[in-house]
């Protein structure tokens, strides 16, 4: 049962994928985005690491994507005067043969390493059960103890790229208006 809710999730993720892929529309496309993120936050629950995919959630689907469709939703265009309906914002496929090479290159790479990789088989009965515990404490306690610097120097440089950015936008609108 664990086997095919693992393969669904596999499924479901690869077919959310490529639908951002060749959608031209870019609402429909930050959807499939959404179902893929959370697709990926599922396989990570399967890997063991709960904290990765709560992080998953939050970040991505909670900030980035929900950015997304603001942005995209406030720059739509008003409705069109002759037909009466709202246009909708679609892309344009351009360098699809660069981008079928590209990916058939990747294909190719990764699928020679994982063919040469040495995986060991694991038979039914020979091996222990791993206990289940979760990541999140570990992960607590190393950020508060040996990781505090790094921790709270990406937490600075973060900062600094924020008012930055804040200040850009601010000078940006002054030239402007």
């Amino acid at each position: 049962m664990i086997a095919f809710v693992f393969l669904f999730f596999v499924v479901l993720t690869l077919a959310s994928a490529v639908f951002v892929l060749v959608s031209r529309n870019v609402l429909y496309s930050a959807f499939g985005l959404m179902v893929t993120f959370l697709g990926m936050s599922a396989l990570y629950v399967f890997a063991g690491a709960d904290f990765l995919a709560i992080t998953q959630i939050m970040v991505y689907v909670g900030g980035i994507l929900v950015l997304l469709v603001f942005g995209v939703m406030l720059t739509r265009k008003k409705e069109s005067k002759s037909t009466g309906l709202p246009s909708r914002i679609l892309t344009e496929h351009r360098r699809t043969f660069w981008g079928v090479l590209v990916a058939g290159a990747l294909f190719a790479v990764l699928s020679t390493v994982l063919s040469r990789a040495r995986f060991q088989r694991v038979e039914a009965g020979h091996y222990e059960p791993i206990a289940r515990k979760t990541t999140i404490h570990d992960l607590g306690t190393g950020l508060m103890t040996d990781y505090v610097f790094p921790f709270e120097l990406a937490g600075i440089l973060l900062l600094i790229a924020l008012i930055g950015a804040a200040y850009l936008a601010s000078t940006t609108n002054k030239t402007q208006g």
